[in-house]
């Protein structure tokens, strides 16, 4: 999902999302919404109620009570988004909640080091990226804002391909996410956000199962320029289980350049088992944030210093690579 490396324009391409719906309904959304939470509410009051406690338990009152909050505010347009189109609430009421048993029942992911990652102020996130879908990518933003002491959001640069994907490019900026590009990056960065970012890309998820866990070339290092303006700390960060959930052992080119796509995976069960090919595999993952990188010791203009920026890139990459090795000999099975 998130490159670094990938062709984009100069210019970052904001999709605006409107905060309110464009229709407008015959009766007033505020009117409408509270005529339904009242029949709801009514309905709640009597048998069904009861019936709801003996099944749900005691507190369901208060989240019926926080859903039908929610659902209003989403009726009325009575929410924010930001410049980039990220939708706080949307994220985190359901967004995320669809992801978390994904995360801790399927992947029992084991999350070390999120202490590393400051509890205010910009930071950058550099990931490796494997796994055919980019899981890693989800997985990472879920685990940062449920570990963290202090429920950071991970702002995720992704590829231009994530945008023009029906429902999914949409999504994709509800989420937070925003092109790949340095203008998005340096500006998420400087307001003080955790920006997320994947330098191999394509190369890096869409790599053959026999090169498993070997990083792939990081680019030309316009992360690591990024950060040094934005005089932010660089966070290494290394996940191990992803490479396993769809092992790629061959790619149909061919259809992958008539469809458009920078591949297309055939896997142990796609496109042999048909939909259920599409099922992960229920891989035991681990994720670990290292020590930052600081960079605030250097002026901002050391961005256009190539020699600077390819050392900080291999610094980074280097020390993935070594925790990817490390992790994986401590690692006791592929799926325990």
């Amino acid at each position: 999902m998130s490159s670094a490396n990938e062709p984009v324009p100069d210019r970052a391409k904001v999709i605006p999302i409107e905060s309110a719906p464009s229709w407008q309904p015959e009766e007033p959304a505020p009117a409408l919404a509270d005529r339904i939470a009242d029949a709801v509410g009514g309905a709640l009051a009597g048998p069904i109620g009861a019936a709801a406690t003996r099944a749900l338990g005691k507190g369901w009152e208060q989240r019926a009570a926080d859903g039908l909050a929610f659902l209003r505010r989403r009726v009325t347009g009575d929410y924010e988004v930001d410049e980039f189109g990220f939708d706080r609430e949307l994220t985190e009421e359901v967004l995320l909640s669809m992801l978390r048993p994904l995360a801790e029942k399927y992947f029992r992911i084991e999350v070390r080091g999120i202490e590393n990652i400051p509890a205010e102020g910009g930071a950058l996130i550099v990931a490796n990226h494997s796994g055919t879908i980019p899981l890693d990518a989800l997985m990472t933003q879920i685990v940062i804002h449920d570990h963290h002491p202090d429920r950071r959001h991970l702002r995720m640069l992704a590829a231009d391909l994530v945008f023009v994907l029906p429902v999914v490019g949409e999504l994709a900026r509800k989420a937070g996410h925003t092109l790949a590009c340095a203008e998005d990056a340096q500006a998420l960065l400087e307001r003080g956000e955790v920006v997320g970012v994947w330098p191999e890309g394509f190369k890096g998820i869409g790599k053959p199962f026999s090169e498993r866990y070997k990083l792939q070339r990081f680019g030309r290092g316009g992360f690591v320029a990024s950060a040094l303006r934005a005089g932010v700390p660089i966070v290494p960060c290394s996940i191990v289980g992803a490479e396993e959930t769809y092992p790629m052992i061959g790619n149909a080119r061919t259809l992958a350049r008539a469809l458009g796509l920078p591949y297309l995976p055939i896997t142990p069960t796609f496109p042999w088992l048909g939909p259920l090919g599409a099922i992960p595999l229920p891989t035991k993952w681990t994720i670990q944030f290292g020590e930052p990188i600081a960079t605030d010791g250097h002026p901002p203009e050391a961005a256009e210093d190539p020699m600077l920026v390819f050392d900080l890139t291999d610094q980074v990459r280097e020390t993935i690579q070594h925790t990817l090795y490390k992790l994986l000999v401590q690692r006791r099975s592929v799926f325990f």
